[in-house]
């Protein structure tokens, strides 16, 4: 049997799953998502996740298609019945199906979809090795703090960034770095402080981000919120990025610089165990 997936209300095989013509998020990308990772079978920092898909559809103006008890019920069903050890559940919820309009009816009801991938979280050959990144021009619209479905920006500059042999990029506007193109970027100072943008408009409020640093908090540790340069990026003693997907992973080069000894620093490999150790997972 292959993977079942959720659609606005079934639970269907994904081969007979249908988005309609007039779904919004399919004509304009009017829809927002989300992605929780899934380790032994467990969801990861799946509060941060939902709390931040409640807050772009309400950004949005978008209902919630389920409460939060009912997603989650979607969710660990999606997680069940797909055998799901290791890998993401995402969920999107676009504004509804309407005739092509850029005026939309109040009356819209949302659409909920969701499915599983499986895939490796832990002991990937980035986080063991690192990563280089790409320095980019940041094409995105001016709302990023809101996870909508609208990825082309990200699609195209991870593309451009593979062809020129990176393993992924880092997006820069008015001469500061702002995110990662997935991923909330980090860096580490030559005298130990943690370095990562604080939360605005111009980037998203990362999830795994979010709960590496209440690990930090707790384990004596600060996170110092400020934007940097791209220039200080390349200088720095560390750098890593952090997602749902890659949890904490090593960047050992940023453009055509290489950082440190080109190896994962000993600071990024505490906060990978810090991280890990909290999600169940021996390091």
């Amino acid at each position: 049997m292959g993977r079942i997936v959720y659609v606005h209300g079934q639970f269907v095989p994904e081969e007979e799953a249908r988005i309609g013509l007039f779904d919004r998020g399919f004509l304009f990308g009017d829809a927002v998502y989300e992605v929780t990772a899934v380790i032994a079978g467990r969801m990861i920092d799946n509060d941060l996740h939902l709390a931040r898909l409640e807050r772009s559809l309400k950004e949005l103006d978008i209902p919630l298609a389920l409460d939060r008890p009912e997603i989650v019920a979607v969710q660990t069903e999606l997680i069940a019945r797909n055998a799901l050890q290791d890998g993401t559940v995402y969920l999107q919820v676009s504004r509804g199906e309407a005739d092509r309009d850029f005026f939309y009816p109040a009356t819209l009801a949302p659409r909920l979809v969701g499915f599983t991938q499986a895939k490796s979280l832990t002991g990937t050959k980035a986080q063991q090795n690192g990563i280089a990144v790409d320095l980019a021009s940041d094409p995105r619209w001016q709302r990023r703090d809101i996870k909508t479905a609208m990825l082309l920006g990200q699609v195209m500059a991870k593309q451009a960034a593979r062809a020129r042999g990176f393993d992924d990029v880092w997006l820069v506007e008015g001469g500061l770095v702002t995110e990662g193109a997935s991923s909330t970027a980090h860096l580490i100072t030559a005298d130990g402080r943690i370095l990562t943008r604080a939360a605005s408009q111009a980037t998203l409020p990362g999830c795994t981000q979010r709960a590496l640093a209440r690990l930090c908090a707790a384990d004596g540790l600060h996170i110092e919120e400020r934007a940097f340069t791209p220039e200080e990026a390349q200088g720095a003693a560390e750098a890593f990025q952090t997602s749902a997907s890659s949890l904490v992973t090593p960047v050992v080069r940023i453009g055509d610089r290489v950082i440190g000894d080109g190896k994962p620093g000993p600071r990024t490999r505490a906060l990978q165990a810090l991280y890990l150790e909290a999600a169940g997972v021996s390091v």
